[in-house]
């Protein structure tokens, strides 16, 4: 008789562990298309930027499984965007999947590198600053294509009065949000068994402490105002 092949049983829990990652990730996917949806309910700053917050979402999946999970995320909801609701085409969707790989995948990478609440922190700072300086980067090149804008004319004198501005309210409103919600969508997902238990020490694990609490709350408050100014409803 043969032996039996010890690589056949050397993970079986793997494929279970497979299905729940994928079945945790379309869960956040369609979650962010709802965002997506509910944000474009938002008034549009200077007539045509949408302040959106599906990053949220897509940037807790990145803690969870990692800078290329909020690759694939980034990509379908952008793509399944394109075909239904946007109207600025492939041109909106790459944009779209730029835009939010630069903060969620920075963020991840660097949370990834220093599992903390320091670490996360820091991450996603670096990621809305990643993301105001692509943003201002493709917006430079592409928006004159898709909006038939004179680069020179129009585009230039907006990169630092409207862009600029705009990149860093709206990444730092995710910013905010995932801080508030990460620890209690986390702890949903790991009873209903969708992710498992992390075994990696994590600084402050547990309940929210109350100095960092009042911390997130005092940086959405912020950048709530923020963009309200910059919708013009203040």
């Amino acid at each position: 008789m043969s032996e039996p092949n010890a690589n056949a049983i050397k993970n079986p829990s793997r494929p279970a562990t497979n299905v729940r990652t994928i079945t945790s990730l379309a869960m956040l996917a369609a979650i962010a298309y709802v965002v997506m949806l509910l944000s474009k309910m938002l008034p549009q700053v200077s007539g045509f930027l949408q302040m959106d917050l599906k990053d949220t979402v897509i940037c807790i999946g990145a803690f969870l499984f990692g800078p290329l999970s909020a690759a694939v995320i980034s990509i379908v909801v952008a793509v399944v965007e394109m075909f239904t609701v946007s109207d600025t085409g492939p041109i909106g969707c790459i944009m779209n999947v730029l835009a939010t790989c630069a903060f969620c995948c920075t963020a991840a990478f660097v949370y990834k590198k220093f599992h903390t609440r320091k670490g996360a922190v820091i991450g996603l700072a670096l990621g809305t600053v990643c993301l105001t300086v692509v943003m201002l980067l493709w917006n430079y090149l592409i928006t004159p294509i898709y909006m038939g804008m004179d680069r020179e004319e129009i585009v230039v004198p907006m990169l630092i009065p409207v862009f600029l501005p705009f990149n860093l309210v709206k990444g730092g409103l995710n910013m905010a949000l995932i801080l508030l919600l990460y620890k209690p969508v986390v702890t949903a997902l790991r009873k209903a068994r969708l992710v498992p238990e992390s075994h990696a020490p994590v600084e402050g694990k547990g309940k929210l402490s109350a100095g960092f609490l009042l911390f997130s709350l005092a940086l959405l408050a912020t950048f709530v105002v923020l963009a309200l100014v910059l919708m013009g409803i203040l």
